[in-house]
């Protein structure tokens, strides 16, 4: 018998605060879980099975004597392993740092996860260096998509995908350069928020692009990646990148609803990147839901895919050269194919290239915010339609299409990923939704107010392969 999906975390929550949910409970039925999906999914490179009991024993203690730290505490979580905690091997899914190079402390983010009294369950599949791919022969086998094993479950934070998707946990911490937080939502059918660039902290994070990292959570509803960003976003004067702004109230207007607002439809940014035609349906139905929910939706021109392509690949590549060039030197037998072939290509971006390519970033940016000047929000597609084949997936060192989530780790601005429907295969469909700079709280506003007009976050993955 396998376990049930553990509940949200707004569920475990409310049942912890009223006495109807035990932190060891619901501990033990995430790891039942775990051990009975895992040998298929792979979302785990490490279980910390041992500490996440005496945590959660030492939580309901402290929640018995009437010491609950907040709404997250007793609640188990789990990190992508490029996240550090003190005292667990964070291996970036490579052979290059391997299971010996132990954390001598926590992330900044860890910390506050860990102080706000979640149990911590291990450390969670990625890409390598989050920029492989998911078919490279690495160490630890690549996550899979529950929905369907043979299909892509998106990238690089595959692991956190998978294991909020499937119910192993109710909150996953990802990092998204180009996507890789709101593809794995987006193919797996949950909530992925990208914050505003400097939002949240990256120090204990290994790093792939200073000028691109974004740190953030996946989970199973957007009141879940809410409550998270309540206790993440908090200035990090350690981090160079870090904004020095106030920290944000994510759940006071959650509940407000749409009525009134006026959403940005990038109407024509969409039917450039050739759509599939239920991912342009399920925009559409979007657009009808909102306006039905008293949202003004007017259309908006964002600037052409390919000159976002040409600031932000330019600008990753030279920066993830940088991190590793001298690995790339000394041991590049260690890396896999796809990881070690894009990361090689920034040998060839040269000093002009580089400042054009951050010149073209301000433009950029300064025209998205123009949009946004217009507009509360703007709603788009985050892909071009359910999730691939993993035999169809580009590997090749320069993609030929571009991810769709891109353009907004080049602006910086929050972006998220929430559920839109499915395709007639069965698989996911999502929406992206992107905001003004440090306004999460708006694009987590009208992210609820669409999720809860709608059914498609109710649904599960099938376990038929289980």
């Amino acid at each position: 018998m396998i376990p049930a999906p553990v509940p949200s975390l707004a569920e475990a929550s409310a049942g912890i605060a009223s006495g109807a949910l035990s932190p060891v409970a619901l501990t033990e039925q995430a790891l039942g879980r775990i051990a009975a999906l895992e040998p298929r999914l792979n979302a785990f490179i490490t279980l910390t099975a041992d500490r996440a009991r005496a945590a959660a024993a030492k939580a309901e203690a402290e929640i018995k004597a009437g010491n609950r730290r907040g709404p997250l505490h007793g609640i188990p979580y789990a990190l992508k392993d490029i996240y550090d905690a003190a005292g667990l091997p964070t291996t970036a899914h490579s052979r290059v740092l391997g299971a010996e190079n132990i954390a001598s402390e926590d992330a900044a983010t860890t910390a506050l996860l860990e102080q706000a009294g979640m149990v911590l369950l291990g450390k969670l599949a990625t890409h390598e260096f989050a920029r492989g791919g998911p078919t490279d022969p690495l160490a630890w086998p690549a996550a899979k998509n529950p929905w369907a094993l043979d299909h892509f479950a998106g990238g690089s934070s595959s692991g956190s995908g998978t294991a909020v998707s499937s119910g192993m946990v109710a909150m996953a911490m990802g990092s998204d350069t180009g996507g890789s937080i709101r593809l794995p939502a987006a193919f797996q059918g949950i909530v992925g928020l990208k914050p505003t660039y400097g939002r949240l902290s990256r120090r204990g994070v290994v790093p792939l692009s200073f000028g691109m990292d974004h740190t953030g959570p996946l989970t199973r509803t957007v009141e879940d990646c809410a409550m998270a960003m309540q206790a993440l976003a908090l200035h990090d004067p350690q981090d160079p990148g870090s904004a020095d702004v106030p920290p944000g109230d994510y759940l006071s207007g959650l509940k407000a609803g749409v009525k009134g607002l006026t959403i940005g439809w990038a109407r024509s940014f969409d039917e450039a990147a050739n759509l599939s035609a239920e991912q342009s349906a399920a925009v559409a139905e979007a657009v009808r839901v909102l306006r039905s929910l008293g949202a003004t939706v007017v259309e908006v021109t964002l600037p052409p895919m390919r000159r976002f392509e040409a600031a932000t690949w330019t600008i990753i590549h030279a920066e993830s050269f940088a991190i590793h060039q001298q690995h790339l030197r000394k041991t590049p037998d260690l890396y896999g194919r796809v990881t070690w072939e894009r990361i090689a290509l920034g040998a060839f971006v040269t000093g002009p290239h580089y400042v054009q390519a951050q010149r073209l970033r301000t433009a950029l940016t300064r025209e998205v915010d123009a949009a946004l000047a217009t507009c509360d929000a703007i709603l788009s597609a985050p892909a071009s339609g359910t999730p691939p084949k993993l035999s169809e997936v580009d590997e090749g060192p320069w993609r030929k299409q571009q991810p769709l989530t891109a353009p907004f780790n080049c602006t910086g601005h929050p972006a998220i990923c929430i559920p839109g429907g499915f395709g007639a295969n069965g698989l996911p469909l999502s929406l992206q939704m992107v905001g003004r700079a440090f306004d999460e709280a708006m694009v987590l506003r009208i992210s609820h107010a669409h999720e809860q007009a709608t059914e498609w976050h109710t649904r599960r993955p099938p376990e038929a392969w289980a």
